[in-house]
Order: C-alpha cells, then structure tokens, then sequence
C-alpha cells in the first residue's frame, strides 16, 4: 500500500493535467507556470501546503514539488514511467491519486500533459516563480443597472474626502458635493477595506483572491498614484490599518494571520499569530505603541508592536469579533461582532502582559453587529447591524441615543463626517445615504443619558400623621364606582372575599385621594391572621386602569443554568454570560426583579443575590416566584414610567403598582406595596385573592396611610464571652421601615479600659446588616484565678449603643439593645492575627503577636484591583483545620470588596498551617471609604482577629493612564 507521500505525488499529477484539452506535440515545451502549477492549484494543495502537508510533501512552489515528501522525490526530470507521481496518478502505486471518494479524476489528455512535461525535463518557471494571483473561475457578469455593493467606506480625517471601496475598485467622492473626484481601479478582487491616515495623504486598502493571496496598497490620495504594494499573506485581506505615527502597516486576513510591516521599506518585520480564526478587523492605539485584532475565533487580541508580544486576549465575547476600536483618547477598546453585542475594555496593558478589565457590555442589535466606530471627537459611537439599522451610541457609558431602523438594504460599512455630526452608510446594494444626527444629542459625555430612577426615593414631602380610621368594606364593591371610600388620611379596612352573593369571584375596590407626588403605604394582614387568603393588591385609577410604575429596559439577555430557583433562595443563581453582569445589577426573571449581591466564586458557583442570607428580596413591588430552568432573563435598567426609550433589540418591561408577597419578606404571603401619586386625583386599591379562590374564611385587614421612613437597629451578641487577647463577633440588623434605604451608622461608646469595640459601623444603603468584634486585651496568667479587671454590671450598663440617619433630609437616631455584660475569660487555644503580606508571622515571637495594636494595620485597595495579605494562626494548644468561611470569609467589608481566589472550600488552614496569605479584591465601581474589617474562625467559640483598617481609594486618572 502506497504512504502519504506516494497519495501527494499522484494528486499533484492529476491536476497538472486538468488544464490542457488535448495532448500538445512532443516538441511544443510545456509551460509550468500556465498549464502544470494551475493544475496543482486545483487537485493537490488542499491537503499539500507548505504549513501543514500531509506526508511532509508540498506543491505550492515548484522547489517544493520537485524536493518530494517523506518517502522521496515525486517527480525524476526525464523519466515519467519512474515518477511516483505518474505512477500513483495512474493507479500502478497505491493509493491512487486523487482518491477514489474524492470524486475526481484525471483525464488521459491530462495525464498525458503531466507525463510528457516530465519527459521533457520537469522545467520550471523562468526567472522567480510568480506568486498565485489568479483563480480559473468562469467569468460572470454582472446584471445591468445594478451597482456594485459597498464593501467599507470611511470620509477622510483632514479633508472632504469620501473612499468607497467596492469589487476591484475605490471611488473618490467629494463630502460636500457627493460628486466624484477620482476613480481607481484594478484592484485584485473585493476590496474589503479603506482607511485614509490620519494627515488623510494616504489611502490605505486590503483585497486579494480568496484562497489564493491578500494584497494591501498605500495610494496617494492627491494623485491615485500606488506608493506600496505589500503581499504576503495565503489568503484574502479583511484588514489593512496604517499606525498613526505612519511608521507600520498591519494586514490581517483569512489566513488567520496578521503581518506587520515596515512602511519606509516595505519590509516584513514579524508576523502575529495566535488567532484561530480570520482576522476581521484591526486598530492601533493612539500612540502606535499597540494593535488590537478582531478575530472570528470570538476573541479579541492587543500586541505590542515594537516586540510582537501578546499582552492579552480578551475573551468575554461569545461568537466572532468583526469590529474593533480604540477609543481617541487611547483609554479603552470597544469591540462587537455576531453575538450582537458591544464591549469596552479599559485598556491597561500598554507596556507588559495585563489583564484589561471588562467596563461595559451592552446587548446592540437584534442580529450580528457588522462594524462600530467613533466620532471624530470620542464623544459617540456608530453601530450597525444585519437587522438594518443605524445606532448612535454615547461613547463614555454605551447609552443608547438614537436608532434609525428599517434601512433600505444590509448596511456593509458606517463613519463619521470630520465635525461628528453626520454619520454615512454605505449598503449591500451599492447605495450610499447620510444621516445627520439629531440636534438633541448630548454636547459633550454625560454618562447616563437618559436619567434611570432608583427604587424608592426618600425625596418626598413627608404627610402629617393622623389617628388610624377603622372601617368595614361596603358591599357590593367588585366595580370602580361601587368603590368603599377610605375616609381619613390613615386607614384599616377590615374585608371578606367571598362571592357567594354574586356568583362571581370577588374582588374588593376602595378608594382614597391624593395629591402628586404624596407616598402611600398600602398592605394587607391576612396570613398572619391565619386567614385563607393569599392576598394580592393593585393601585388602579379612577377608571380601575392599571398605573405603571417604572420601565425595565434590558440591556443584556440571559438565562437559567443548571438547575431552576425556587421563591427563597439567594444563593447559586447560576446564568448564561454571568462574568458581563455587575453586583448591584437587576436581574428581571419573569416578572420578578432581583439584585446581584455577590459574584459566583467559580463555574460550579452562582450570584448571590440580595440581602445575601435568609429568603431573597424582589424590587420595584415585583414579588418571589420559582423560576425554571433555561428559563429567560435580563439584566435590566429602570426608568421612569413614560420614559421614550429608542429600542435596542431587547424587551422593555412596564411594572406596574401590584404585589402578591412583600419583597421584604416582613409579611410572609401577605401583600405590602409603596405607592406614589403621579397626579393629584381619585386612585382605587383593589384587594384580591391571586389564585382566584374565595369563601368565609378569606378575611383580611387593608392599611392605607402616608408613607413613614424610618428604622430600628437590633444589635445580636450581647453578654459575649471573650476571651483575653481574642475578640467576638457582633452583628447588627437594620429594619427597614417604609423603604428607607439610606447608611445607618451605629456608635458603640463608653467601652471599660482593657476591651476595645470596633465603633463606629456602618449598615450601608440598601443593606440590612453590618459586623463588629468586640476584643480584650491579653492578661496575665496564674494559677488561681484569672487575674484581670472584673467592672461590675453598672459599669457595663453604661456602655451606649446608638444608630443614627438621615432620613428626608433630617437626622434621626435611635437607642440600640444595650452591649450587655461581656465576661473576660482566659486565652483561648486559638488565636487570630492579620498582618502585612511582607511581615514573616512566624518569626515574630508568639507573645509579641499576642499583644494588642496600638493602631490597626492599614491596607489599602482601588477599585477594580486585587491585593494580598497575611494571616496567622497562634497555636496554644488546638491542632485542628481553622477556617475562615467561604463566600462571606471578610467579615464587614465595604460591599463590593470581596476575599476571593478562595474556591469552594473557603479561605481554610490545614492541620499543620499557621500562615497563609489572602487575596482582597474590589469591584470596579466601589466607592471610596474606610472600614474596619476581620476573620472569624468556625472553630474554638469562633474567635476574630483584630480588626484591620481597609482604605478604598481611586487612582489618579494621571496615575492610570502611566500603567
């Protein structure tokens, strides 16, 4: 049986012969280059190419045919009835060449051509073997009257200037006029791309014949003169991108590769690779210094030019990348492809290999977004989609701002005018329109263009209070004009949904008055009152119409993975895309709305969701609901009610003033709901059962009255038991009432000489608790009792506990349960110390670490940054494993800051462990501030440290830009 090398040769000889219709006279030379190599062409390099040929044998050059394959020359010069070429070609070797199932096969007049080229010498090209630059393809002409489609176009920096690139030609158009200026033609097959440089004197484009070679030309704008040809590449040319210092040219093309060049010589400096798919796309920073590439192997790649070194690959997209930009200012890289996203990396690996950290991602277009680019002045930037349309996106926080949809045909190419207020298209139909961009646009970046509205607003007029009203329901009150009127500014309703008189399921309506902007609490008592009623509430108008609350625009799509949540849990949200979400997100699942509390710690780990333990909150009067698997999801956006959002592909949901169960979950199933009024008039509460049931036992009492911000803070582990040089964790729980939402700050003073309390601590907005540790000085040991101050219980009794906001503006505290008796014991078995990363813990004597601070270490992080730390175990006689916890292992760390490359076992010490280092890191967007932080042990009455100051800090933009 014949090898590999034996199958090339026999493919090689069928193609030389596939040319040639007849067998041409013995005397008449055959010519290689037009009658053998296209054969080759055809039959034999789709398997025998110089990258990777089967049998190490090559036909792509005539050195490498006549240079053979593993077993040995191919073809012997004179001697056809030798050559394993012809012999495999003719079936005398096996295996025949072409194979048997490739469908193929050579003619006798081709194997005759093949044969007496062979005899004739075996001669190659004259001179240098021209590159392959043609295909033998059938000629086809176009239809009259259809112009040719528009391949990429782009209106000159630093003049009038239009370049539209189309098949084998560019035109020159006039920005002001439209007319043409110049036409340059003979370019090899479609012209895939156009950039002027940035002085606009250049003209810079990519082409070439698939499957054969891409060519990238630098034309002189003023002449049509081509300045430099450069052509290396195995494939066609999708890029061709000149740095803006004019000094190299990069090609990336289907090949896979990308070639940087050196302008002044025309010389190749290296070749980029590492993408596993066409390079679609490239750009240069602003400073020349990096490249970045779009790649359909849904990556996007920065190199660093002067080395040709990788410095990152950013691999959050989903599907291929066919457009990528840096931002003017040269801070960030936006990119977008087919799976219909943009993305925007702030760009920080400018001089070494770095992680550059996602910013945004934002769902685009209904269909694969073809190219995105910027205003000439950074302020906004340009997408367009195969779903035809145009979008105008403001560049700093991706907020979409104008969309002009139904476009005449599949938009192939956009750019901007030099003054960034008129936007061009060029189509698959060869038409090319402008759109000027409305004057209602943003002047300058404003981050969030269109104003999103928080949950609950404590900007609100507070309503004088008034003794509560009791009243009955008036039956019959199904209809808005039966309605029972709610008489006083504070009521309880006391209600029966039963319809046995009627016939019909009940419904109760009542109705009360309101003046714009006035807030209402409204809920009902029913469960807790053991009655059979499953209420739900609705805020109607007079006419018993629904009132929208608030729109959830969706600006990322999702859904359900694993395993499906039922209406409690807040942990292990495991969903499609997760590393594009953000903590402090909304989550919109099938009319429930939640909020990421935490990040997942890995793939077989989900979101946490708020408040991060017990049973999850819902938002925006949105109530718990089981959810299955793959079932659909957004991340979502609010903004007020009647808000015109210009659509971006995904849904917008309008909740609407209704609630089944209190998000809260104060009230198990009863309803609870804060409704305000969107202008003065008549407005009904309608009190029902949600599963439609009804009957004698369905009683309930409704409360309507003004809404009463405030709070009352609960402090868990008073009376501790602490042990000397040790501390104990206490936790203090925050009741929100009325949807106060604001930082509670709690002051713990008048603490006895010899035990230290962190004070003060911060319950943060929209939180519900916050930790401290209460720690003893270390005492001297005897063998009596311990020696050490035992103030007696009136001294402890003055230890003061208080919580203090602001709420509508005015400053409200209030007293906490007291600290108790704390009880000084002796040193524990185990004891916690945290300390610098270069600090060696086990050097420093046992009784030395023993001691009390005078100050607490100080550490510093910026948001977005990871930093490490130490900490050390004091063994007095517990050999055990010491953990930290897993998700929550940082006890009362500012929320957004997070202990993290833990996995799932925690942050945990083996048996013979004293000492390990740990990582913080902080989200992107944490404030800055400064808390006191510790560890707790799950182990020896679960000991803290001592606590550590954290400063959060952001860098200097000067300071960020040097990285």
């Amino acid at each position: 049986m014949l090898k590999f090398s034996d199958k090339f040769l026999l493919a090689t000889a069928c193609l030389l012969l596939i040319l040639p219709q007849s067998v041409p006279a013995a005397e008449a030379p055959i010519d290689y280059s037009k009658q053998v190599a296209p054969l080759l062409r055809k039959y034999c390099e789709g398997c025998h190419t110089a990258d990777d040929g089967e049998g190490k044998f090559s036909t792509e050059t005539f050195t490498d045919l006549l240079k053979g394959g593993e077993h040995g020359p191919a073809v012997l010069p004179g001697d056809s009835q030798s050559s394993r070429l012809i012999r495999m070609i003719k079936g005398e070797l096996k295996p025949v060449m072409p194979p048997e199932d490739s469908g193929e096969k050579l003619t006798d007049a081709e194997i005759a051509v093949l044969t007496e080229w062979i005899n004739q010498g075996a001669k190659g090209p004259s001179g240098k073997e021209p590159l392959r630059m043609e295909l033998t393809v059938p000629e086809i002409k176009p239809a009259q009257g259809i112009s040719k489609p528009i391949a990429s176009l782009v209106w000159s920096p630093a003049s009038d200037l239009i370049a539209i690139a189309r098949f084998s030609e560019i035109d020159l158009l006039s920005g002001k006029s439209n007319k043409l200026v110049r036409t340059i033609k003979g370019l090899p097959g479609k012209v895939n791309s156009v950039r002027f440089s940035n002085d606009g004197k250049w003209l810079i484009t990519s082409s070439g014949t698939t499957g054969l070679f891409g060519q990238a030309d630098i034309w002189e704008v003023g002449t049509g003169k081509k300045l430099h040809e450069f052509v290396g590449h195995k494939d066609v040319l999708y890029a061709a991108q000149v740095s803006p210092d004019q000094k190299w040219l990069a090609t990336g093309s289907y090949d896979n590769n990308i070639i940087l060049w050196d302008i002044a010589t025309g010389k190749k400096v290296r070749t980029l690779s590492g993408h596993n798919g066409a390079i679609f796309d490239l750009a240069f920073s602003p400073d020349s210094t990096a490249l970045a590439s779009a790649s359909a192997d849904a990556t996007v790649k920065v190199w660093q030019v002067a080395t040709g070194e990788r410095l990152d690959t950013l691999s959050q997209p989903l599907k291929e990348q066919t457009s990528v930009n840096f931002s003017p200012d040269g801070n960030y890289i936006v990119a977008t492809g087919a799976d219909n996203r943009i993305r925007k990396w702030r760009f920080v690996s400018r001089k070494s290999a770095r992680i550059n950290p996602l910013v945004i991602a934002r769902f685009a277009h209904e269909s694969p977004v073809i190219q995105i680019t910027y205003s000439p002045d950074g302020k906004w930037l340009a997408s367009i989609s195969d779903d035809r349309s145009l979008k105008i996106w403001d560049a700093d926080q991706l907020q979409l701002l104008h969309v002009i949809e139904n476009l005449p045909a599949i938009p192939t190419s956009v750019a901007f005018a030099p003054d960034s207020q008129t936007a061009i298209v060029g189509f698959s139909n060869g038409q090319l329109k402008r759109f000027t961009l409305p004057a209602s646009l943003p002047a300058g970046r404003t981050g969030q263009i269109i104003a999103r509205q928080s949950p609950e607003t404590d900007k609100f007029t507070p309503m004088a209070s008034a003794e509560t009203v009791q009243i009955k329901e008036q039956e019959p009150n199904n209809q808005p004009g039966q309605a029972t009127p709610l008489k006083g500014v504070s009521v309880v309703a006391s209600g029966l949904i039963n319809g046995s008189q009627s016939g019909q399921t009940d419904v109760d309506l009542y109705q009360f008055q309101s003046k714009a902007g006035q807030e209402w609490l409204i809920e009902t008592n029913a469960a807790r009152k053991k009655s059979k009623l499953d209420s739900k509430i609705e805020v109607l108008d007079a006419e018993g119409n629904q009132i929208p609350r608030i729109l959830l625009r969706a600006v990322r799509d999702s859904y359900f993975t694993f395993r499906g949540k039922d209406s409690n849990i807040v942990n292990d949200f495991r969903i499609h895309n997760w590393r594009e979400m953000e903590l402090n997100e909304y989550l919109y699942c099938n009319g429930e709305v939640v909020k990421l509390w935490l990040y997942p710690r890995g793939p077989d780990s989900g979101f946490n969701v708020y408040p991060g333990l017990g049973r999850r909150y819902t938002y925006f009067g949105t109530s718990p609901i089981t959810h299955a698997l793959h079932e659909p999801c957004y991340i979502v956006d609010p903004y007020p009610a009647g808000t015109e959002l210009p659509p971006n592909g995904l849904p917008v949901f309008t909740i609407y003033y209704e609630n089944n169960d209190d998000g809260r979950r104060e009230l198990g199933d009863d309803s609870r709901l804060i409704f305000k009024a969107p202008k003065d008039g008549t407005y009904l509460v309608r009190v029902s059962d949600v599963r439609g049931f009804q009957g004698q036992d369905f009683h309930y009492d409704l409360t309507v009255r003004p809404r009463q911000p405030d709070f009352k803070v609960t402090l868990n582990g008073a009376n501790p038991k602490v042990n000397a040089g040790s501390g104990q964790e206490i936790e203090l729980v925050a009741q929100r009432i009325d949807g106060f939402d604001g930082p509670i700050r709690v002051d713990i003073s008048d603490v006895p000489p010899g035990l230290h309390v962190t004070s003060p601590i911060i319950i943060q907005a929209g939180h519900d608790r916050a930790y401290g540790t209460i720690y003893a000085d270390p005492v001297e040991e005897t063998d009596g009792p311990l020696v050490a101050p035992r103030p007696s219980d009136a001294r402890y009794k003055s230890v003061n506990v208080s919580a203090t906001a602001t709420i509508v503006g005015k400053e409200v505290s209030h007293n906490v349960n007291p600290l108790g008796v704390v009880q000084v014991q002796k040193k524990p078995r185990l004891m916690i110390r945290m300390v610098a990363l270069d600090s060696d813990g086990l050097s420093i004597a046992g009784d030395q670490l023993a001691e009390i601070p005078d100050k607490p270490l100080e550490l510093t992080i910026h948001p977005g940054e990871t930093i490490a730390a130490k900490v050390v175990v004091l063994r007095d006689g517990y050999k055990g494993v010491v953990g930290f916890g897993r998700e929550y292992a940082g006890r009362n760390l500012p929320h957004g800051v997070f202990v993290d490359n833990i996995g799932l076992n925690g942050l945990l010490l083996l048996d013979d462990q004293s000492e390990r280092t740990f990582y913080l890191t902080a989200a992107k967007w944490v404030p800055e501030t400064t808390r006191l932080f510790h560890l707790r042990a799950d182990q020896e009455g679960r000991q803290t440290s001592i606590p550590v100051l954290l400063h959060v800090k952001r860098k200097e933009k000067l300071a960020d830009r040097s990285n």
